[in-house]
C-alpha cells in the first residue's frame, strides 16, 4: 500500500537493515537562552537515542547485541538523531561519522539536522562521504507554512528549508523530510499542502509525526494556556491516509507516528499504542482500496470504482477505446465488453493489446458512440457500466478530439440503456473541447436531476476529473 524503509533497505542491501539511533553529543543552534523548538524535548527529539554519557561504540553495541540474538545476519545504518547532527565544526563531524562507519555491518549512515545547519564546507564533507557510503540526510520542516514555523519557534522559514534540499540534491544527497501532523490550527488543507510541497522538492523520503506535548516544554505552557485542539487518533489516521494518497510514489516512508517518551508524556496519549496507530492506517487503506500515488492520477479512481462495481456477468461498454487500457481492464472483470471509436488507429492499437494479453469477449466497433443505441439495440436495459474518456488519442493526433455535441448525445443514449443500478464514468480534460463537454454535461445533468458524483484529486481546478453518473433505481 505504500513505499516502506524496510522494503527500500531490503531491496538494496538483499538483507535485513536496522538504524541504529545514536547520540553524538551534538547541541542545537536553536537552542537559546533555554528555548528552541516548542515541542522539543530536553533532549533534542532524542528520546531513544543512545545515552551520550557513552561512546559511540558502546551506544552501537548495546543495540547490537540485542539484535543479533534475533537477526545474526543483519547490517546497520547509524543514526545520529538527538538534536543537530551538522553543528559542529568539520573536523568533529569527521571523527564521529567516520568511526561509526568503520563498525563492523555498518552499510551507511543517516544524519538528523536542519536546514540552517549545513555551513559550505560541510556539505562538501557529505558530498565526499556520500561517494563513500549510503549516507541519507533528515531534514526537520515540520510544515510548510511560515506562519507556523514562527509561532513554534522553528528558527527558519519555508524558503531556508528549500534552498538547503536544493543544495543537498545538487551534490546527490539523499533528503528525508520530517513533517509533524496536528500543529496548532493547522487545518487538514494546510497538512496537505505540506505534502504536495515535498513532492515538488523530489526529496527521497518522509517521516511522518503527530504532535506530541511534553512535560517541561514551552508547548506544554502553551496547550495549558490555549487548549487548542490536539488531533484525534481517528483524525490523525484519515490525514495520514489522505497524504499517502497524495504522496508521490518514489518517496520512501520512513515513518507514519511518532514516539513520545512514556513518562514525559502528556498528550496525545492514544499515540502510545504506536502498533494500534499504524494498524489504523493500514485498515484505513485497506477500506478505501487505495495506496501511496492514488490521487497522481484520476484514472485510478475509475480503475477503482470498476474493480468495486463490476460483476464477471455484466456487460460493460468503453466509448473511447483509445490504446485500449480501459477496455483490456473492463474485460478482465466484465463477462462481455463493446469498445467504440471513431479513429482506426485507436481500433487498431486495442486489438494488438487485447491479442497480446489473450481477450476474447470484446467487440471492437469503428463507429462514433453516438451510434450505441443502433449498435447495441439488443441490449438495452442490460448494460451495468459504460466508460468516456474523452480527449484524444493518447500519443495520436491532437487536433482530433471527442466532441462535446456528440458526447451529450452519446451520454442521453448510454443512460437510457443502462440497467436500473448502471453507472456512467466520464473522465474530462481541460482543453478547449473539454472544457465545452464539461458544461454541456453537467448542465444537462443538472437541469435534469440526474444523480452524479464529481471525483478530483488535486485541488487544480484546471485538472482532469471524473463524473459518476447514477441511474436512478426504477
Amino acid at each position: 500500500m505504500y513505499h516502506t524503509l524496510n522494503y527500500e533497505l531490503t531491496t538494496k542491501f538483499k538483507t535485513r537493515v536496522f538504524k541504529v539511533s545514536l547520540n553524538g553529543g551534538f547541541s542545537c543552534p536553536n537552542f537559546k537562552n533555554g528555548r528552541g523548538c516548542i515541542f522539543c524535548s530536553q533532549k533534542g527529539s532524542g528520546d531513544f537515542a543512545g545515552d551520550k554519557n557513552d561512546d559511540l561504540k558502546t551506544q552501537f553495541n548495546k543495540v547490537k547485541e540485542k539484535l543479533n540474538n534475533k537477526w545474526p545476519d543483519t547490517k546497520y545504518i547509524a543514526y545520529f538523531q538527538a538534536n543537530t547532527n551538522t553543528y559542529a565544526p568539520v573536523s568533529v563531524l569527521k571523527k564521529k561519522f567516520e568511526e561509526v562507519l568503520n563498525f563492523k555491518n555498518v552499510v551507511g549512515i543517516s544524519i538528523g539536522t536542519r536546514p540552517d545547519a549545513i555551513s559550505d564546507e560541510c556539505l562538501e564533507y557529505l558530498s565526499n562521504l556520500n561517494k563513500r557510503t549510503y549516507l541519507t540526510v533528515e531534514l526537520g520542516l515540520q510544515s510548510m507554512h511560515d506562519e507556523t514555523l514562527k509561532l513554534i519557534n522553528r528558527g527558519h522559514d519555508l524558503a531556508c528549508f528549500d534552498k538547503c534540499v536544493k543544495r543537498l540534491r545538487e551534490k546527490n544527497i539523499n533528503v528525508v523530510v520530517h513533517i509533524i501532523n496536528g500543529l496548532p490550527y493547522e487545518t487538514h488543507d494546510m497538512m496537505m499542502d505540506t505534502i504536495r510541497h515535498i513532492n515538488k522538492l523530489k526529496v527521497q523520503g518522509i517521516k511522518i509525526h503527530m504532535l506530541h506535548v511534553l512535560k517541561n516544554t514551552p508547548l506544554e505552557k502553551y496547550y495549558y494556556e490555549t487548549n487548542f485542539h490536539l488531533l484525534t487518533n481517528e483524525e490523525y489516521v484519515k490525514i495520514v491516509c489522505d497524504q499517502i494518497e497524495e504522496l508521490d510514489e518514489r518517496i520512501v516512508i520512513h515513518r507514519l507516528t511518532g514516539d513520545g517518551a512514556k513518562n514525559d508524556l502528556i498528550a496525545p496519549l492514544w499515540t502510545l499504542k504506536k502498533v494500534s496507530v499504524l494498524n489504523d492506517i493500514d485498515k484505513e487503506l485497506d477500506k478505501r482500496c487505495t495506496y501511496q500515488g492514488f490521487n497522481k492520477s484520476i484514472l485510478n479512481r475509475v480503475k477503482l470504482i470498476c474493480q468495486r462495481f463490476i460483476k464477471k456477468g455484466d456487460i460493460t461498454v468503453d466509448a473511447t477505446c483509445g490504446n485500449g487500457n480501459d477496455t483490456l481492464m473492463l474485460s478482465l472483470l466484465s463477462k462481455k465488453v463493446y469498445a467504440f471509436d471513431i479513429q482506426k488507429e485507436a481500433i487498431e492499437k486495442t486489438n494488438d493489446l487485447l491479442k497480446k494479453n489473450d481477450v476474447k469477449n470484446v467487440t471492437l466497433i469503428h463507429d462514433s458512440n453516438e451510434l450505441i443505441d443502433k449498435y447495441l439495440n439488443d441490449y438495452k436495459g442490460k448494460i451495468s457500466l459504460v466508460i468516456y474518456n474523452l480527449g484524444y488519442l493518447p500519443n495520436g493526433n491532437k487536433k482530433i478530439t471527442t466532441n462535446h455535441k456528440a458526447t451529450l448525445t452519446s451520454i442521453k443514449k448510454a443512460f437510457n440503456m443502462l440497467n436500473n443500478k448502471g453507472i456512467i464514468l466520464v473522465v474530462f480534460y481541460p482543453h478547449e473541447e473539454g472544457k465545452k463537454e464539461k458544461e454541456v454535461v453537467l448542465d444537462y445533468l443538472n437541469k435534469n436531476d440526474i444523480k452524479y458524483i464529481k471525483y478530483t484529486n488535486t485541488d487544480n481546478i484546471n485538472a482532469p476529473f471524473l463524473i459518476e453518473i447514477r441511474k436512478k433505481i426504477t
